[in-house]
């Protein structure tokens, strides 16, 4: 079983560096490999490509825009986005 996702990993780090437009495919190949259920990684690609066509945006930019400061916000809510940020910015995720 571990031969199997190490053989996996490698394919999708070799075949597939750098292959931007196909990344949403990689979480669920990963999801596939760690559970063996081709349903919960057709459940996340499937997902991913309906929340794409619905919004115009892929994932990462709907988190991004979630997590822009708004007027209507409550005192919890931007105490929580400004720790995301300053966390973010410890880890040097700025632009993921």
């Amino acid at each position: 079983m571990f031969i199997n996702k190490l053989i996996i990993g490698i394919f999708c780090l070799v075949f597939l560096n750098g292959c931007a437009q196909n990344f949403a495919f990689l979480g669920p190949a990963v999801t596939l490999a760690n559970t063996g259920s081709v349903y919960q990684a057709g459940l996340s690609y499937g997902s991913d490509r309906i929340i794409t066509s619905l919004t115009g945006k892929s994932t990462g930019q709907n988190i991004k825009e979630i997590l822009q400061p708004k007027k209507s916000d409550t005192n919890f809510q931007k105490l929580v986005k400004r720790e995301i940020e300053d966390t973010r910015k410890k880890l040097h995720f700025t632009n993921q």
